[in-house]
């Protein structure tokens, strides 16, 4: 008799942070909608049946990618809230995703901005997701500069929503120019020359 071939896929037992961890490098380098189905399956070796039971659908799955993304062991979120000031928060934030976009062992950019840019109109409930994230951030930035001229660390006229958004307007940018091959130092330079642009401490 003929041995039973071998079933494709793994059983529901494997690893869900390791496949998590897969599946979130193929969605770093490819983007959410450029990754298929297939593409996950074939990378995690398994069912499509045990992606659906596992995560649910494929938007489910990216979720907590992003999730898993966004929760290393320096957050931005730990970043502005343990920064002593505004400046100091914005070019830890401009430091950590330069060296972060350039990781030897990671897609080069950022998992969101890139995911943003490759969604089409029929992935807009993804972008808006993404986009909520990003606000969120940039949210928090703003709270800190606002506490920052409270305890006169900068001048009471600093503009604080322009500040904040053009630090996230500088780490997108930076995201994009290490998908073209940008080098760290590069990238921690212009971390280095957006911060001139901010004000000086009120105090000094």
């Amino acid at each position: 008799m003929s041995p039973t071939p071998k079933k494709k896929g793994r059983p529901l037992s494997f690893d869900r942070d390791e496949a998590l961890k897969k599946v979130m490098l193929l969605f770093w380098q490819h983007g959410y909608e450029a990754t298929s189905l297939n593409d996950i399956t074939t990378a995690l070796d398994v069912k499509p049946s045990s992606i659906y039971s596992v995560f649910g659908d494929k938007k489910k799955l990216f979720l907590d990618a992003v999730h898993l993304y966004l929760s290393g062991p320096v957050t931005s979120e730990m970043i502005i809230e343990q920064a002593l000031s505004a400046s100091e928060a914005a070019r830890e934030l401009l430091r950590v995703s330069a060296v972060g976009f350039t990781g030897a062992n990671t897609p080069p950019g950022c998992l969101l901005a890139s995911s943003a840019i490759s969604c089409s109109d029929a992935a807009n409930d993804v972008k808006l997701e993404l986009a909520v994230i990003r606000r969120d951030i940039e949210a928090r930035l703003n709270a800190k500069i606002l506490q920052s001229i409270a305890q006169k660390q900068l001048p009471d006229n600093t503009d604080a929503a322009g500040l904040a958004a053009m630090t996230m307007a500088v780490i997108q940018g930076m995201s994009t120019l290490a998908r073209d091959g940008a080098t760290r130092e590069k990238l921690l330079h212009i971390g280095e020359i957006a911060m001139r642009i901010w004000p000086e401490s009120s105090t000094a």
